[in-house]
């Protein structure tokens, strides 16, 4: 067997493309296996992530030596990281690109050094260690690189087999790994990093065992987290003052809290908190905040893997029944601070756990935020389509014609199509005087919408509905779809009907309950 005498940037190229690769083939069972700190089935999809983002970088500069791949690879790590898992998997290859910043080539003893250099930044990166972890993996491999071996290969060997023996000593260490019967996930994605560097070292020869490595635990909706979001953004023009305050002020606000960087002048903020506000704000407070990304620990056990969702924006009650039993995702929005922002519609893009996402505000004053939120997830690699959907009705109807089989980009046009050829109308009450399009209204009156207009004044609301719906038709439809509110009169919908029956007898009404939508009635024609 053929062993490499030194690491160079070639060596170091090929391993980061096969370690993307391997942790592309164990990024399920890592998922599953994953209960610490989170249960929340995410350590292999962001260890991957944050695999792919570093060598991105690389791809994208003309790094030559050694020090100047890993030096590549770092930042794109930190820039990338993804999760508790990736941040410390950004430290990893700090670590590294620190030791061998100058470096042509490193033999053993310089690898050693390298890894205690990523042992101690990886400790140092969180706030309360613990032990059973990928830490604990990372330190063992360390302790057995230091045998005083200028072998690279007999260095590398030593430190994989001390990894996966670490690794099965993880559940020992951690009573909710031991529960479960599983050994730590993020641990195991770094058994998977050193195991690639073996093979790659010594002529594809690995150490590690198959995966899982412990036994499945089924998936479940609880998680070990006291706190409801993971909010993660970096941070650029810090001080070393700036972000060491940061580090503590997170802590009183919440747990799992990493402030790392690259070791120039950009920086990567991770916290599990409630007060998603506060944790930006104090990072606005320190530096120059962007790239933020927003989880929320719950929505993330609504689905597993899956291929593609429809995610859609709802007051919530009735309403929210009728898109879930549509099959949708549902955001709903009466469960939130208001006014929902960007940061909670991006936690819920990333909650559906889905590849390709179809995004519906059904509120006009919501797509712009939707927009937002879409751009954040496709940066963090989710594929997401904001349908312009601006009233339920319209929402409904580009639901209707979703077709998970169909092209993505062919079932959005669909989509959008049938949300756009949807005439939509609405009963409201007014609640101060004001000057309409149909004249002056007083504190109320009823008044008849048509796709946002006033187009009718009343003081009857079974009336106002009858004509209201009289002039939507106006243009030709086959179906009527109208939405009550909660605190519409309880004969509305019958009256609506008795009169299209004798008026459109050709058009087919659905009208179901929608909870408190903030008007007395939505209508939409198709």
């Amino acid at each position: 067997m053929e062993v490499a005498k030194v690491l160079d940037a070639v060596t170091a190229r090929r391993w980061a493309d096969l370690a993307v690769a391997a942790l592309a083939e164990d990024r399920a069972a890592i998922d599953r296996i994953n209960v610490y700190p989170v249960a929340d089935a995410d350590t292999g999809t962001n260890l991957l992530l944050t695999m792919r983002s570093a060598v991105a970088e690389l791809s994208a500069c003309t790094a030559g030596g050694l020090g100047e791949v890993l030096a590549a690879l770092a930042k794109g790590a930190l820039g990338g990281a993804r999760g508790n898992s990736g941040v410390l998997l950004s430290q990893v290859l700090r670590g590294l690109a620190d030791e061998l910043r100058d470096a042509e080539s490193a033999d053993g003893a310089a690898l050693t050094r390298a890894l205690l250099r990523a042992d101690g930044l990886a400790r140092d990166a969180v706030a309360e260690p613990v032990d059973g972890t990928l830490l604990s993996v990372l330190h063992a491999a360390a302790q057995a690189a230091d045998s005083g071996s200028r072998d690279l290969h007999v260095v590398l060997r030593a430190a994989t087999r001390a990894a996966v023996s670490a690794l099965d000593e993880t559940p020992a260490q951690l009573p909710v790994l031991a529960e479960a019967g599983v050994v730590d996930a993020g641990g195991r994605g770094l058994v998977i990093l050193l195991d690639t560097l073996h093979a790659v070292v010594h002529d594809g020869v690995r150490l590690a065992p198959d995966p899982p490595a412990g036994r499945i635990p089924p998936k479940s909706p609880h998680h070990e987290s006291g706190y409801a979001y993971e909010v993660m953004y970096l941070l650029g023009g810090a001080t070393d003052e700036a972000t060491t305050w940061l580090r503590d002020t997170l802590c009183g606000i919440g747990d799992c809290v990493s402030v790392v960087g690259d070791g120039a002048d950009a920086w990567a903020v991770h916290v599990h908190c409630d007060d998603i506000g506060a944790a930006i704000e104090s990072g606005i407070e320190a530096g120059r905040v962007h790239r933020i990304q927003v989880t929320r620990f719950a929505d993330q056990h609504r689905g597993y893997e899956r291929d593609a969702a429809v995610l859609a924006c709802v007051r919530g009650g009735a309403l929210a029944e009728l898109f879930e039993a549509e099959g949708a995702d549902v955001l709903r929005l009466a469960d939130l601070p208001e006014p929902a922002g960007a940061d909670e519609l991006s936690a819920a893009v990333a909650g559906t756990r889905a590849a390709h996402v179809v995004l519906l505000p059904n509120d006009e004053a919501a797509t712009a935020i939707a927009e937002e939120a879409a751009g954040r997830a496709v940066v963090a690699g989710q594929d997401v389509v904001v349908v312009p959907t601006v009233s339920p009705v319209q929402g409904l109807a580009a639901l209707a014609v979703h077709d998970p089989s169909r092209r993505r980009a062919d079932d959005a046009v669909a989509m959008t199509e049938a949300a756009a050829a949807t005439r939509r109308g609405e009963l409201r009450i007014a609640d101060s005087e004001a000057l309409t399009w149909a004249g002056r209204c007083q504190p109320g009156d009823v008044l008849g919408l048509v796709d946002g207009e006033v187009v009718l004044l009343g003081s009857d609301v079974g009336e106002v509905a009858r004509v209201l719906a009289d002039r939507i038709l106006t243009a030709g439809g086959e179906l009527v779809t109208a939405l009550a509110d909660t605190g519409a009169p309880e004969s509305l919908p019958e009256v609506l009907a008795e009169h299209l029956r004798r008026t459109h007898p050709e058009v087919e009404l659905n009208c179901y309950p929608g909870g408190e939508l903030g008007a007395v009635l939505l209508l939409g024609v198709e």
